[in-house]
Order: structure tokens, then C-alpha cells, then sequence
């Protein structure tokens, strides 16, 4: 129960961060160390900088590595409104992410079990926790309302 609290004060937290970039999906993504701190925010800003990368879970885990001046984020959590795809999922393992927390599933392009489960792929040699459906309702709203 403490969990799933914690887990839904972090995504409104995320989904705050998604509101920020009108242009674009609102997707939002923070990063916290292993204390529970905020390591990095950010939203999808592909429209704004015209980067295919531009997705809110690596500018995140970017500015999280920046923050602790490494690229392993080891014992670090990604929350996230919407579940990730091939790109963001294949990011999250190699940084060596703990735990994901995310929202909203995207069966179109999801690779965190509605399309493929990179996260859980046993030839990977990370495999981090898993939470999905955090404040679904709420993650899917702005997403339906954005594409309206």
C-alpha cells in the first residue's frame, strides 16, 4: 500500500512535467535516485528540438547521468506516463534502471508487454522491477485529449 502511494505521488509528479510542452505528446518522465530525490525531469521534446530521440524517458535518464556524472543509474527509478517503446526501454535497461513506474499503456508501440517486453528479456543482463498502470486513467486523459 506505502508502495503504490509512493508510486502514484511520483506519476503526478511525471504527469506535471507532461503538461509543460504544449506542442508535443504530452509524456512525462522523472528519474529519482535511490533516496527518492529527483535526478531529472523532462518532457517529450521531439517537435521542439526536431530530435527523433527527443523522447521524455532519455532526456530524463540523460539529465540524471549529467546530474550524477555517470550513465549507470543503478538502484535509480524511471516513472513515466506512458509505457515505454523499443528506444526508451532499450535506454532505461542499459542504464541499469532498478525500477520502472509507468501509466498509460501504448499498445501500438509499447515495449514494456504490450508489443514486445525488452525489460524482461532474459538475454539482457538487466532486468529492472516493473509497475504498470499508475494512474492509468489520468495518464490516458492526456494523451486522448492532446490527439482530440
Amino acid at each position: 500500500m506505502i508502495r503504490r502511494l509512493q508510486h502514484e505521488e511520483w506519476m503526478r509528479r511525471a504527469l506535471a512535467v507532461a503538461s509543460t510542452s504544449p506542442e508535443d505528446v504530452p509524456v512525462g518522465a522523472i528519474v529519482l535516485g535511490p533516496d527518492g530525490a529527483e535526478l531529472g525531469a523532462a518532457g517529450n521534446e521531439r517537435e521542439l528540438t526536431g530530435d527523433p530521440t527527443g523522447h521524455a524517458e532519455v532526456l530524463a535518464l540523460r539529465r540524471a547521468a549529467e546530474r550524477l556524472g555517470t550513465w549507470r543509474l543503478a538502484g535509480c527509478t524511471l516513472v513515466v506516463t506512458l509505457e515505454p517503446c523499443t528506444m526508451c526501454a532499450g535506454a532505461l535497461v542499459l542504464a541499469r534502471i532498478a525500477t520502472l513506474v509507468f501509466g498509460a499503456w501504448e499498445p501500438k508501440t509499447g515495449a514494456v508487454g504490450s508489443l514486445w517486453d525488452v525489460v524482461r528479456d532474459t538475454r539482457l543482463n538487466h532486468r529492472p522491477e516493473v509497475y504498470a498502470g499508475v494512474l492509468e486513467p489520468e495518464c490516458a486523459v492526456m494523451l486522448r485529449d492532446f490527439f482530440r
